[in-house]
């Protein structure tokens, strides 16, 4: 008698046999390769990612402004674009991705925000679908509302979906476009380290970006790095891309009144017009902010969302502004924890950019890891670095990161306000410092000045735009936004020792 088992078996080898693989097959024809490209210092033009391909434009909001783009107003939901090069001061309008003149390219380190993902676990939108779900039947929509009697709630919940696993695929492209030329560098037989974390679109964040960069097959052309992300009790968990913090639930419990109280003020008029035009239902302000994300989220996971439509100017304003404060409180300038949770990625960008071993091991660092010239190479130019965001995780790296390296170009503006937005242009906004495949980079430069004297210098951009850094000692104004390499060094050490990751008698963060 055959079993079942067997029956698959036999099945997956017949398959095996009719569907080999391109190596079996073999007549491949011609395989030979060019040059690596170096698009940043050979073209007159940075390139600029402007577009969201294959996603469907929202439609205009509601009172028909049609210039107004909804998409670049959802904060930490929007999808990345190139930031101009004088989002963050007005004198680095010379800046972009492009290496300076008479600089050569050294190296470059990334840390990136992971593509456009369904909904966490600890957001409310799903809630939302079950309240409408829960009353089909019971109830009437008319006039924009009219689509509600034949929608149903249908996102997943944490992993990628196909347009951000496309992001992280474009990156990798876009990359090695850009800076391919530096795998020149490594010795033959040397692969790079690319790191990332354990959470699943970390993980599938990394291997998209890595397909992107290398082609397919990449299993053999780089070393992929999982470090455990929420690791359980007993089990060492340190992690610079995922750091854990006791008081950051506090942080984030401390934000839902503000939320609250902002939603009732910005979201006055839209909740009575959306109530106004469904009978069996009462919309509360939670529930249209919710029906705000789930535009975003329904757009980056399907392409088109009929709730876009429902929405004012003014009000995705309201809606980016929300975003503005939440991880201005939670994970920025205004939470307690931020820099210390973004001061162990710093101490590994010094032992990096000074090709130095990490020896000193009170932060959030991995000695198991970080002590291993193999998992932590001090002396790769290319390092990118996928990191995740939510509730314990890139939470908690890029945007802490940001604190943890005194950007405070970004605090410039100040605390923000929660009952009203600021007038005149903000420092801090979300859909420019943290969209859905974020990218923050450095590259390290060595520049010739008119006396024919070099000097290793570095800069920062995000999401294509220069970061101004001004403010960090021995660094000064430049219009491409360069610091001095050994002063911004000595300036990190400096702020590595200031940030106190856990104070004497006191909750550690």
């Amino acid at each position: 008698m055959v079993s079942a088992l067997s029956t698959v078996f036999s099945a997956n080898a017949q398959s095996a046999n009719l569907f080999p693989p391109a190596s079996v097959v073999g007549f491949a024809g011609p395989t030979s390769t060019g040059a690596e490209p170096e698009i940043v210092a050979t073209a007159p033009r940075a390139p600029f990612l402007s577009d969201y391909f294959p996603l469907v434009h929202p439609d205009i909001p509601l009172g028909g402004n049609a210039s107004f783009d909804s998409s670049k107003h959802w904060g930490s939901l929007s999808p990345a674009i190139s930031n101009r090069p004088d989002s963050f001061a007005t004198y680095l309008v010379n800046s972009s991705a492009l290496i300076p003149p008479r600089c050569e390219l050294l190296e470059v380190h990334m840390l990136h925000r992971h593509g456009a993902r369904y909904p966490s676990s600890i957001e409310t939108v799903s809630t939302l679908g079950a309240r409408i779900a829960n009353a089909t039947g019971k109830f009437t929509a008319t006039g924009e509302m009219a689509f509600l009697t034949s929608w149903k709630y249908g996102l997943g919940a944490e992993i990628l979906t196909p347009f951000g696993r496309k992001q992280l695929f474009d990156l990798g492209v876009s990359w090695r476009i850009k800076y391919g030329h530096l795998l020149d560098k490594f010795p033959n037989g040397t692969l790079p380290v690319f790191r990332t974390t354990s959470q699943d679109r970390m993980v599938k964040s990394a291997l998209n970006f890595a397909a992107g960069f290398f082609g397919i097959p990449y299993e053999n052309q780089y070393h992929q790095e999982i470090i455990i992300e929420g690791a359980p009790a007993g089990v060492a968990g340190n992690n610079t891309l995922s750091p854990t913090c006791k008081n950051l639930i506090v942080s984030l419990l401390n934000s839902a009144a503000p939320i609250a109280k902002w939603q009732s003020i910005y979201l006055a008029n839209a909740t009575a017009r959306i109530n106004a035009q469904v009978q069996g239902i009462n919309f509360t302000f939670a529930d249209v902010g919710n029906m705000q994300s789930l535009c975003a989220y329904e757009t980056v996971a399907v392409g088109y969302s009929d709730w876009c439509k429902l929405f004012t100017v003014e009000e995705w304003e309201g809606f980016e502004y929300t975003s503005d404060f939440t991880y201005w409180y939670g994970f920025a300038w205004g939470a307690p924890t931020a820099a210390a949770m973004g001061v162990g990625w710093v101490q590994e960008l010094v032992a990096r950019l000074t090709h130095t071993p990490i020896t000193v091991w009170n932060t959030s660092t991995n000695s198991t890891l970080d002590s291993n010239p193999l998992t932590f190479p001090v002396n790769q130019s290319l390092i990118p670095c996928i990191n995740s965001i939510g509730i314990a995780s890139f939470t908690l790296g890029q945007r802490t990161v940001m604190v943890a390296l005194n950007f405070t170009s970004f605090a410039k503006s100040g605390p923000l306000p929660v009952d009203h937005i600021p007038v005149g242009k903000r420092s801090f906004v979300a859909s420019q410092t943290t969209p859905f495949a974020t990218a923050l980079v450095a590259q390290v430069v060595n520049c010739t000045d008119s006396s024919a004297n070099t000097k290793p210098y570095i800069r920062w951009l995000l999401n294509d735009a220069s970061i101004p850094v001004d403010n960090i000692p021995g660094c000064g104004k430049d219009e491409y936004g360069r610091c001095p390499l050994d002063s911004f060094v000595d300036a990190m050490k400096t702020r590595v020792e200031e940030i106190n990751f856990a104070p004497p008698n006191a909750p550690g963060a």
